[in-house]
């Protein structure tokens, strides 16, 4: 821990420390660099005088601090959760940093977490701070009646696996955002620093005129080539670095995750807070059929991710597997029979959706031709006012046009609801919209805990309402749009009988 804390503090630092080198190198004086360094290294090491923790049978505490000391208590009963994570210093040196969750979203500076412990010692205090939920049970008691793990991982790795990682899941890396999230800062700290000027200055740059188009084609192309072989590579190094090793577990009561390549963590998700899941299904990711699988819980993350980019067949394979062992065998109305048969995860992630009616796909039209109609009006002023636009402008609308109508014909086709009723266990409602971003929720009946009817001016001119699920848990609002008013109430009544009440 006194070599953990200084090196974590020197890190946090970098740019302050690489000024202070700068400016010792100038003055002649190189010594004088170091006195940051020292500084920094020397708060890290008085962290480890200052910070202790204590658990008792009631409350878990963290003293902590060196000028304002603050001490943070959780009581035990309220204990929901015990992630660990790890990076490669803590590895290296044969620890681990230990996370309580309560359920409750936390700020950065009140996290709950006891840094740099030895993971030998993790699994029993793991077992101890869980022991209230009945979520784990050390392998046996010694003749002390202290509890033995006969491994470190031991606790970590109980259960069956419903999920796991495959190197071949790196081709869908490139198809998200994440790279371009990790080159956008690298770029923009590139253009503060004036790399725009110095490109725009340079020789090159300078002797381009009306007579090179070609060169300046190529160029403009070979920097769009670079640029998004960048952003793939970014991506694909994010994505191993993230998601390597993933292993998803389910013993039951809870999900175990654990995955990382540098920074390895593991997640506990308790599964008495489970409401639902969503596939998230991005357009490049829907073009190569593969989709996200993120779970709908209380009181954690709003997009707890349990898959990444992952093909779309083991996605509902894993969806498959978590509701079998939660849920039992739940029945569901088939398309051409009322016979009740099993729902399976794979069934929420494939049954077909009821569309939304031609009202729906007008609204879908209407809303993409306004810019259309923006781009034409702003065209047509600047040629009434003298103003003079080259022929092949007006290319651009019928494209925009095309390309707006494509979008709008996509936003109806992934447009849809269903319910399926259960038996042995809950109702389940399916909903799901966008195009860009498309979602399939899958909530369950029982997490629902209010509905809301809405209608804009443009939905009741053409008879169309919004219906949100409120709930707890996940992004709080689960929302059916542009559903035909007639239907909102009967779909209300479907998914909670009895939940429009009596006037």
């Amino acid at each position: 821990m006194l070599l953990v804390y200084p090196v974590n503090e020197i890190m946090k630092y970098i740019p302050v420390l690489l000024g202070s080198i700068i400016v010792g190198t100038t003055s002649g004086n190189p010594l004088w660099s170091l006195i940051p360094v020292v500084l920094v290294a020397a708060f890290g090491i008085a962290r480890w005088f200052t910070t202790s923790y204590r658990i008792d049978a009631d409350h878990v505490q963290l003293r902590s601090g060196i000028v304002a000391r603050r001490t943070l208590s959780v009581p035990r009963p309220r204990i929901r959760s015990v992630d660990v994570e790890a990076d490669l210093l803590h590895r290296v040196l044969g620890l681990a940093v230990l996370a309580i969750g309560t359920g409750k979203q936390t700020d950065k500076g009140e996290e709950f977490k006891l840094d740099a412990l030895d993971t030998s010692q993790i699994p029993a205090l793991r077992a101890e701070l869980l022991s209230h939920t009945g979520q784990h049970a050390p392998d046996h008691v010694d003749a002390a009646g202290a509890p033995h793990i006969s491994r470190p991982d031991a606790l970590a790795e109980s259960g069956v696996e419903i999920g796991h990682w495959r190197a071949a899941w790196v081709r869908y890396a490139p198809l998200s955002l994440t790279g371009l999230a990790v080159v956008a800062p690298i770029a923009g700290l590139g253009a503060q620093y004036g790399v725009i000027d110095v490109l725009s200055e340079s020789a090159v740059v300078q002797h381009l005129d009306d007579d090179t188009a070609a060169i300046v084609t190529i160029t403009i192309a070979g920097l769009t080539v670079l640029t998004l072989a960048l952003v793939s590579l970014a991506a694909c190094g994010q994505y191993l670095a993230t998601w390597f090793g993933l292993r998803v577990l389910d013993n039951g009561t809870t999900l175990h995750l654990r995955h990382g390549l540098f920074t390895t963590r593991q997640i506990t998700l308790d599964l008495a807070r489970f409401r639902g899941a969503t596939l998230n299904e991005p357009l490049l990711l829907r073009a190569a059929r593969a989709a996200q699988l993120e779970m709908i819980m209380t009181g954690e993350n709003p997009r707890q991710k349990i898959l990444p980019q992952a093909p779309r067949v083991a996605v509902e394979r894993t969806l498959d597997e978590l509701l079998r062992s939660r849920r039992g065998p739940q029945s569901k109305v088939s398309a051409d029979s009322a016979t009740p048969q099993p729902i399976t995860g794979s069934a929420l992630g494939t049954v077909d959706l009821r569309r939304h009616g031609p009202a729906a796909r007008r609204r879908r039209y209407t809303r993409a031709a306004w810019p259309v109609g923006i781009v034409v009006v702003a065209m047509l002023a600047v040629v009434l006012t003298g103003g003079h636009l080259a022929p092949w402008a007006w290319t651009f609308p019928v494209v925009f046009a095309v390309v707006m109508a494509l979008l709008a014909e996509d936003r109806y086709r992934g447009l849809g609801h269903r319910v399926l009723p259960g038996t042995t266990g809950p109702t389940w409602l399916i909903t799901r919209r966008g195009s860009l971003d498309r979602n399939r929720d899958c909530l369950e009946a029982p997490g629902i805990i209010g509905w809301t009817v809405r209608q804009t001016f443009w939905q009741r001119r053409a008879g169309l309402a919004t219906v949100v699920a409120a709930t707890a848990a996940g992004k709080k609002a689960y929302l059916v749009v542009d559903i035909p008013i007639a239907a909102a109430a009967a779909l209300i009544e479907e998914v909670t009988p009895g939940g429009l009440g009596t006037r």
